[in-house]
């Protein structure tokens, strides 16, 4: 027997809703990867605004699902001077789109994406990126 899903029902997850599932993902990696970023900050928005899309050279809104917005890690002195608060942003609607299009699982492309953009805080490799996604879907 075939599950038949009443579409007119279904819903994308809102703002609240995406940010517990950023949450839910973000307690997924390991504790010590968690430690490490510090009073890192992470943000759900519907889209990147106009300046950051025409910044980066982006046209299409839906072709950037996050970002992330500070000095990395790597890179920061005990000298600097302090500024805004590093953030990560995860854009609903494009992530929603990818899911659409992708055939992954809501949960696991937020945890890729966050990964990702938190990877560029640390200074992280591709290949430390992978490995430390790997350890969230253990």
């Amino acid at each position: 027997m075939r599950n038949i899903i009443d579409w007119r029902r279904v819903t994308a997850p809102d703002l609240a809703e995406f940010e517990d599932m950023a949450e839910a993902a973000w307690q997924r990696l390991p504790q010590e990867f968690r430690a490490k970023a510090g009073n890192l900050l992470i943000r759900v928005e519907d889209f990147a605004t106009d300046e950051v899309l025409d910044a980066l050279g982006i046209d299409d809104p839906l072709d950037l699902l996050g970002l992330y917005h500070g000095v990395s890690l790597d890179k920061k002195s005990v000298l600097d001077l302090p500024q805004q608060p590093d953030m990560v942003f995860l854009y609903r609607r494009p992530l929603l789109d990818e899911w659409a299009e992708s055939g992954e699982t809501l949960g696991n492309l937020i945890t890729h994406v966050l990964v990702h953009e938190v990877g560029h805080h640390f200074g992280f490799s591709d290949d430390d990126m992978e490995r430390i996604e790997a350890a969230a879907d253990g």
